[in-house]
């Protein structure tokens, strides 16, 4: 949801619209799907709700683009986590602490759809435990850089690349990713 700036518009409006300064919020909630089976260790979903509140902060200043944005993971208790079974008969309780993250990007645009940006993310936290004891091994934190353009085709296409690599790993794997995507916009410039 806009806090500022970008204000709703009809599609001519919209074409023809030039940033300047934007603020908003977000909320994404993941419900518990998926099969559960709490006698696995491993499973398909997941037995607990998760809620990531952000805030965004986006400004233009000539055709330089400034964007920031933090948020927060938090986490509901897993209350059957790998429980009755041959190497646990009775019945565990798994709880995550908050996973904190950072994003930004620094874009430059050379023509309308013609762009490149410097993206960077840093997180941290998420330390899990089993019935009320902490495991400070799972404390989470990383960070990566990467950078993307956008090619425009024609009037309304346009491949997206982008590539990134670990900055800082401390949890989880370090890898380096390549992607690229078909953009297809429905409003075309005025």
């Amino acid at each position: 949801m806009n806090l500022l700036g970008g204000p709703a518009m009809r599609p001519a409006g919209f074409a023809k619209w030039r940033q300047e300064t934007l603020l908003g919020i977000s909320l994404r909630i993941t419900a518990p799907t998926g099969q559960y089976d709490p006698t696995k260790l491993i499973n398909w979903g997941s037995n607990r709700w998760s809620f990531k509140p952000e805030i965004g902060y986006s400004r233009r200043l000539g055709n330089w683009i400034l964007d920031g944005y933090a948020g927060a993971w938090f986490f509901t208790e897993n209350p059957e986590f790998f429980s009755q079974n041959a190497y646990f008969p009775g019945v565990r309780s798994q709880s995550q602490k908050p996973i904190v993250e950072f994003e930004g990007h620094l874009s430059y645009d050379f023509s309308p759809r013609l762009w490149i940006s410097l993206d960077a993310n840093f997180w941290r936290g998420g330390v899990t435990s089993l019935n009320g004891v902490e495991n400070p091994v799972t404390n989470q934190q990383s960070s990566r850089i990467g950078l993307t353009a956008s090619i425009p085709l024609t009037a309304h296409q346009s491949i997206k690349v982008s590539f990134s690599d670990g900055a800082y790993i401390r949890y989880g794997g370090n890898y380096q990713s390549i992607s690229a995507a078909w953009q297809y916009g429905w409003l075309s410039q005025p």
